[in-house]
Order: C-alpha cells, then structure tokens, then sequence
C-alpha cells in the first residue's frame, strides 16, 4: 500500500516568492481607477443581463463606459507623461 503523501510543503516552500513586488503594487495602486470603473461598468451591463434596458439603464451603462473610458486615457496620459524625458533638442 502506497502512503498518500500531501503537496503542502512543495506549494508553500516558495510563498515568499510568490508575493507582489513594491513595484507591481505600484502598478496597481495607479491602475486601480481605471480597474474600479470597469468594475461599474460590468455591474451596469450585469443589472441588465436578466431584462430588457430601460432608459435609466441605458444611461447608467453609457455614463459607466464614459468613466471607464476617461480613466483609461488619464492612466494613459499619466503613462507617457511619466516616460517623455525633459527638454527638445
């Protein structure tokens, strides 16, 4: 009879490593705008999943993709502000 051995000690010898960097969080912390008006945006799309829109739907749907949409191009901005170095030649 074969002793049925766990996985545990080979899943957590490296938990230490599998923690986000400093950076990755900072990548995360200045998407997180961007992230949260998806989450709107789904949550207007899922509120309609199980009926026909109504107007106020339709609305709230365009207003959430709106907001989604401007906080992509504010990350965006945000981005290559950051990486144009200083100065013309």
């Amino acid at each position: 009879m074969n002793p049925i051995v766990t996985v545990q000690d080979a899943v957590t010898a490296f938990a230490d490593f599998l923690e986000p960097t400093n950076a990755e969080l900072d990548a995360i912390e200045r998407e997180m705008p961007v992230i949260l008006a998806d989450v709107d945006l789904l949550d207007a799309y899922i509120t309609t999943l199980d009926r026909i829109p109504t107007e106020l739907d339709n609305r709230r749907i365009r207003r959430a993709r709106r907001r989604a949409l401007a906080a992509r191009v504010a990350l965006l901005n945000r981005t290559a502000a950051a990486t144009v170095s200083g100065g013309a030649a």
